[in-house]
């Protein structure tokens, strides 16, 4: 009996110790910083590359989704542009999330950001202050004409002042910070300029480095962000509390997707329908406002994808 009593005290020593040890050094490690480039892009005052830049914003990049007031398709819908002041808060796994004011207010917004500092936040996912941000914002690959455009766009917004509060970190999302968390650059290189068609080519372009479709309907591990199914066949679960479980279809060609036997006027029209269900995580009131051109892209894409069941929902 001794000696049991001696093995459990030092047991739980050891245990003691190891805990100490890993919250310790999950907090000093909450600051870390990262090195990326600084992407040569400026903001221009053309017309044209504006007119571009709010047309990714408030559809196909669905900026507005985020960082704007829950009302702003209704905004649009009256002609008067949305603010994009942000504060909503999104609750997680990891903690309460807050998008951010990206006006060009000095105080609360970007407006003491240079242009580099943006685009290197949205293509290394590092923050002005060195330190790695989660991938809620996916855009990597985008062109240095489209970057350019939506840097462009966010300068002529009104400055707002509005104080939006810190990430709210619980004890899971520190860990991820402190020992996971690390900065997703380009996948190859940055293409300059990408040009507007209905090619299923295209379409690859907004599923994967501007609309980020991929990023909810292919699933992926829920500690990590990797994605570990078959390319946009659905199987993420979305669960809130108080609200109907929702997961993501299967958008391949295959006979099980959700998809088949659409045509592109039935795809067009659900487009056009925006927001079905009230908690769905889908930016429909952005992407509704995508041209029929861009929305012919991508279902001519959707068609090239590999068939694949959907995954089991894990």
């Amino acid at each position: 009996m001794k000696r049991f009593r001696k093995i459990l005290k030092w047991t739980g020593i050891i245990l003691l110790f190891i805990i100490i040890s890993v919250t310790a050094l999950t907090a000093t490690r909450q600051n870390q910083t990262f090195d990326a480039p600084y992407p040569a892009i400026k903001a221009t005052t053309d017309s044209a590359v504006i007119a571009r830049g709010k047309h990714l914003v408030f559809s196909i990049a669905h900026c507005a989704d985020c960082h704007s007031n829950q009302n702003a398709d209704s905004l649009l819908q009256l002609g008067i542009e949305p603010s994009l002041s942000g504060g909503h808060k999104f609750e997680l796994p990891i903690g309460n999330i807050y998008a951010k004011n990206i006006t060009s207010d000095k105080e609360t917004g970007i407006g003491n950001l240079t242009d580099e500092e943006i685009a290197r936040t949205l293509y290394y996912g590092v923050g002005s202050d060195g330190r790695a941000m989660f991938d809620f914002m996916p855009f990597h690959n985008v062109s240095e004409s489209d970057m350019q455009a939506i840097i462009s766009y966010i300068r002529t917004q009104k400055p707002v002042k509005h104080e939006v509060p810190a990430h709210e970190f619980n004890a899971l999302g520190k860990v991820i910070k402190a020992f996971m968390l690390k900065p997703t650059g380009p996948n190859g290189a940055i293409p300059k300029t990408i040009t507007p068609d209905t090619s299923a080519a295209y379409g690859s372009y907004i599923i994967n480095y501007v609309a980020n479709c991929a990023g909810c309907h292919t699933q992926r591990d829920a500690m990590t962000g990797a994605y570990i199914g078959p390319h946009m066949a659905g199987g993420n679960v979305f669960a809130e509390p108080g609200k109907d479980t929702l997961i993501s279809p299967n958008l391949t060609p295959d006979e099980s997707g959700r998809l088949n036997g659409w045509n592109f006027e039935l795809f067009k029209n659900r487009f056009r329908k925006g927001k079905l269900i009230k908690h769905t995580h889908m930016p429909w009131d952005s992407y509704k406002h995508m041209t029929d051109d861009e929305l012919k892209a991508i279902y001519n894409y959707l068609q090239t994808i590999e068939p694949a069941k959907m995954p089991a929902v894990k």
